[in-house]
């Protein structure tokens, strides 16, 4: 698999941006590191359509709007992962979950169970931001983990306006 990478000057630090032709597969704060399935062939280039479309979000982001622009995306992982990632995807700007709701969601269930599960799942998200774990939070709304680190976590949610508890 070939890859293109570009890197993005963030209010949070600089950001690193993966795509394939046809996706973007990661993108990482300088806290985290991505892990691909199968070996590739990283290429610093911007030619890239996906990277240009990913920019544009983040540029949208940070100057304080909606993004409106949809970004094919094709996260690398297990089939637990990709359906953990996937109900993150479904949480909108400005709000948030706890951990237990959504494993309410991934396991369609009335009451939580495998919080170590939907944790770990939410950790290896290798497209923070696009795919919002920072919207996840403990109960009573606390602020817990985020790979990117906390105060990168803090300042996302405050950019949404999201409320939380910092213990």
């Amino acid at each position: 698999m070939s890859i293109n990478y570009t890197t993005y000057e963030s209010p949070l630090g600089t950001l690193t941006l993966y795509a394939t032709a046809s996706a973007l597969v990661g993108l990482t704060f300088p806290t985290q590191s991505i892990h691909f399935l199968e070996p590739v062939v990283i290429d610093e280039t911007i030619s890239s359509s996906i990277l240009r479309q990913t920019i544009q979000w983040l540029d949208q982001y940070f100057g304080g709007q909606v993004p409106i622009i949809t970004i094919p995306l094709d996260p690398q992982g297990t089939e637990f992962q990709q359906k953990v990632w996937d109900q993150l995807q479904h949480i909108p700007y400005g709000t948030s979950l706890t951990y237990g709701e959504l494993s309410q969601h991934v396991f369609n269930s009335p009451t939580p169970r495998g919080a170590q599960a939907i944790g770990s799942a939410v950790g290896a998200n290798p497209i923070s931001l696009i795919i919002p774990c920072h919207r996840v939070l403990g109960k009573g709304k606390a602020l817990t983990g985020y790979t990117g680190g906390l105060s990168i976590k803090r300042a996302l949610l405050s950019i949404e306006h999201i409320d939380f508890v910092d213990k």
